[in-house]
């Protein structure tokens, strides 16, 4: 609205005030200047109105645009030599500033990162799984077979065989997680040693009576008197023969004294 009335000002020729009293009815008015001009000095005149309201217009409209952004204003580049600012004036090259650009380009930088590069908290750890052959040994109870032996006295017990455990191997496979076991499965098993069966030998001989003279190896009574069955002796005990003498021949059964009673 400013710039249109601005505008419509600044088009509108102005008026010629004329002389300060008021003219006479037989004196015709003078025309103002614009009016004197030619027309091509109207032209111009019109065309340098309308220039400098839109110079006018464009720096009106920069400087509110301006305001309503927030953006600085252009810095004059004119002014005062005093406002100028004093430039330095240029050293001349030697040989040493080569190698100091040199040294200034080659130094790495040691300042510290001002954001550091880090993991984010949000990330999720991924569980380590490791599936491993886990090999284990078992030992196999050896059995027991019992037979019997008339050449041992009975109940007597001696073993024959000493019995001996076998081995079974045992195939395992064993899940960790983050290297806690999780699982284990057995995949296999098999017998790599045979058990040995112990065999106890069990007498089944009867134990002779007390009744029996220890001094011979058969049987022979104990009691006043033994004679050999059949002979000439008169008792009251009598025992067949062949009996061995182990001991005294305390019957005299042993006549020819060669070990053998009774034969």
């Amino acid at each position: 609205m400013f710039a249109t009335t601005l505008i419509a000002v600044t088009m509108q020729p102005p008026q010629n005030p004329g002389p300060p009293y008021a003219p006479s009815f037989d004196q015709t008015p003078r025309p103002n200047w614009f009016r004197r001009a030619t027309p091509a000095g109207r032209v111009a005149v019109i065309l340098g109105s309308v220039t400098l309201s839109l110079l006018l217009l464009c720096c009106t409209g920069t400087a509110i645009v301006g305001a309503l952004t927030g953006e600085p204003e252009p810095t004059k580049t004119g002014g005062t030599a005093a406002e100028q600012p004093v430039l330095a004036a240029p050293r001349e090259p030697t040989e040493e500033a080569p190698a100091q650009e040199e040294s200034s380009i080659a130094a790495p930088s040691t300042a510290p990162s001002s954001a550091p590069a880090t993991a984010p908290s949000s990330a999720v750890a991924v569980p380590v799984v490791q599936v491993t052959t886990v090999t284990e040994k078992a030992a196999i109870r050896y059995g027991e077979r019992t037979v019997k032996d008339s050449s041992l006295a009975e109940g007597k017990r001696v073993v024959r065989t000493k019995g001996v455990n076998g081995v079974r191997t045992l195939t395992y496979e064993v899940t960790t997680t983050d290297g806690v076991r999780t699982a284990k499965k057995l995949v296999k098993s098999a017998v790599t040693k045979q058990p040995v069966t112990q065999v106890v030998a069990v007498g089944t001989k009867k134990q002779q009576s007390s009744k029996c003279d220890p001094n011979y190896s058969g049987c022979v009574p104990i009691a006043s008197d033994v004679d050999c069955a059949g002979g000439s002796g008169n008792g009251p005990a009598y025992v067949s023969g062949p009996i061995r003498v182990i001991g005294d021949d305390i019957y005299d059964l042993d006549r020819d004294g060669d070990g053998i009673a009774c034969d």
